[in-house]
């Protein structure tokens, strides 16, 4: 599972085997026992929530939005 960033005490990152077709990008995000995935694209979004509440998503969502170039890269470098 590579880690994309860290920041606010999350971790952003992809799972190696991300399903055959891959899915468009997206990002895991976790934090201790909890994580959530957010679409990248056409605009960053929840994709499922297992515990964070609404203020901490808009948080993880303004993290995304301010690092989203460097996870597109990311995406590609790692997936190709």
């Amino acid at each position: 599972m590579p880690t994309v960033f860290r920041a606010g005490g999350f971790r952003f990152f992809f799972y190696s085997n991300e399903g055959d077709p891959r899915e468009p990008v997206h990002i895991h995000i976790e934090r201790g026992d909890m994580e959530a995935k957010f679409w990248i694209n056409p605009g960053v979004r929840v994709a499922y929530n297992d515990g964070f509440n609404a203020k901490v998503l808009r948080e993880i969502a303004d993290l995304i939005e301010a690092n989203k170039e460097r996870i597109e890269e990311a995406w590609g470098g790692f997936f190709g």
